[in-house]
């Protein structure tokens, strides 16, 4: 007997993405498996249940997820939908593991099989699985549209019989996937575009989408890069430094967009208010860390909140804007990384524990925490 494939439809009211598309329930379906869709899961990003239908999936209930094998969702499931999953279920998702030990230890208490798609090594096999990369890219695209919509001048330059509009000075402070779509994003609507990051071969990146690169080039940020490719936590020194370099390019910048994000810590502080005040009049900024407290002093997590003058743009979930793009792009992350563990002979869904993606992704198995990093997420014995 094939094994069930489960895709709710997610409960948080903040959230309009889906775990499939009509084009990844086919590639399901295609591998042996049954793939049943709750009812409306995708209707937020323009998939209506007609379409998961014509893909092979039955349309059916949150109830539903009870006999299900497998359950593919965007965000980790809540203490309710916990209950309603079968003992050794596998539940993939975007988990938001850090700081939250009591939930993974309920999905270990429940005894699922938790994967954090987060957690996916920056490996050339999994690139196709890679949600952070996919979603961030989105999320900083829609943070230039965003701020062209608070912004009440043209981005790019125009020369006209009546005059010449200058183009808007757009600073984007991290260069990894977000910031890189933000400065290509801008570059596209005609501002001038500068960036900064603590990461050397973040320069030649910059400069290649045609933005001008803004930083202290010390020897501590020569060795600034972890071997995954993340940006390290810099000295207080070196945060002083760039710190004015910084505050001194702000002063003369129509917008800034932050992206500044290291795992399982706070969003670092790189703007203050007295950055803000310096700031021209009308400016925006946006803060694509405001989930994890914000890169800028005074943000709001989501609106948009005017501080000393300028508008801070702080939606959570930005990539969520852009839900239909977002989706896709998620559920094809999902499907690549199922495909993974789907033996073609029995059409069921089976875990591999030497495969190097399921060591690095899985928080829960067997009724215990396995991931080493989050150890402290206590079960209580005998619950398991």
């Amino acid at each position: 007997m094939s094994s069930i494939v489960f895709i709710p439809r997610e409960v948080a009211t903040d959230e309009p993405r889906v775990a499939a598309s009509a084009e990844t329930v086919k590639k399901i379906v295609g591998l042996g498996l049954e793939v049943v869709v709750e009812a409306g899961a995708g209707l937020s990003s323009r998939i209506p249940d007609a379409d998961f239908e014509k893909a092979g999936a039955r349309i059916g209930k949150a109830t539903d997820a009870k006999p299900a094998d497998v359950i593919l969702k965007v965000r980790r499931p809540t203490d309710k939908e916990i209950k309603s999953y079968k003992r050794g279920a596998i539940v993939i998702a975007i988990m938001d593991p850090y700081g939250n030990d009591a939930a993974i230890a309920a999905m270990a208490q429940a005894g699922l099989a938790a994967f954090a798609m987060e957690l996916m090594p920056r490996i050339t096999r999994a690139q196709s699985m890679d949600v952070l990369s996919s979603q961030a890219n989105l999320a900083g695209y829609q943070a230039v549209i965003e701020a062209a919509h608070a912004y009440d001048r043209a981005m790019p330059m125009m020369m006209t019989a009546a005059g010449t509009v200058p183009a808007a000075k757009v600073f984007v402070m991290g260069a990894g996937v977000a910031g890189l779509q933000a400065i290509a994003t801008a570059r596209r609507l005609g501002a001038a575009v500068s960036a900064t990051d603590v990461r050397p071969a973040a320069k030649e990146q910059v400069a290649s989408l045609g933005a001008k690169f803004v930083a202290v080039e010390d020897e501590e940020f020569k060795a600034a890069e972890t071997a995954g490719g993340y940006a390290k936590e810099m000295s207080k020194e070196y945060q002083a430094k760039q710190a004015a370099l910084v505050a001194d390019h702000i002063a003369k910048q129509d917008i800034i967009i932050t992206t500044a994000l290291i795992p399982g810590r706070p969003a670092p502080r790189l703007v203050s208010r007295e950055m803000l005040a310096s700031m021209r009049p009308g400016a925006i900024a946006v803060d694509l860390a405001v989930e994890r407290g914000g890169n800028i002093e005074g943000v709001e997590a989501g609106r948009m909140a005017e501080v000393e003058g300028v508008k801070v743009i702080g939606f959570a979930n930005m990539a969520g804007r852009v839900a239909a793009s977002a989706s896709a792009l998620y559920a094809k992350n999902l499907v690549t990384f199922l495909e993974t563990m789907v033996d073609k002979q029995s059409k069921t869904v089976a875990i591999n524990h030497e495969d190097e993606l399921v060591k690095a992704t899985m928080l829960t198995h067997g009724g215990e925490v396995v991931h080493p990093n989050f150890g402290g997420a206590a079960v209580v014995k005998g619950d398991a």
